[in-house]
């Protein structure tokens, strides 16, 4: 993967700061990121993983406790 080619975006929901995390779209899936440290490592989660990370947050079964 080309991380040079990756559209990162945040949510419009963030804050002024610069903590949060910014998502771009793969063509397996999406990747993620922290916006603290762009050039540092990032997470890669298949179509099917985010889709079930966004139905268990819909879902307020996350424990972020």
């Amino acid at each position: 993967m080309d991380r040079s080619r990756l559209e990162w975006r945040k949510s419009s929901h963030s804050g002024g700061g610069n903590d949060c995390v910014e998502i771009a779209l793969t063509s397996e899936g999406m990747a993620v990121r922290d916006s603290k440290n762009p050039e540092g490592g990032l997470l890669r989660v298949s179509s099917r993983g985010w889709r079930g990370l966004l139905g268990a947050a819909g879902a307020g079964s996350l424990d972020l406790g």
